[in-house]
């Protein structure tokens, strides 16, 4: 009985299965945070001139 307990934990994969989605989610997440990172600065100067377009043509 106890040696079937064991071996059900041995072949169990459910916990693998979500350790490996929280490692994929987060490599995505230090992948949008370095890419956020290192064009914050173009992303805001885009954004600043878009701002700016929109503003000329309401007035």
């Amino acid at each position: 009985m106890m040696m079937e307990q064991m071996k059900k934990l041995m072949v169990e994969e459910e916990g693998q299965g979500m350790a490996e989605y929280g490692l994929i989610l987060a490599g995505v997440a230090l992948v949008a945070m370095a890419g956020f990172t290192l064009l914050g600065d173009h992303i805001e100067k885009f954004m600043e001139n878009i701002v700016g377009e929109m503003q000329k043509g309401g007035s």
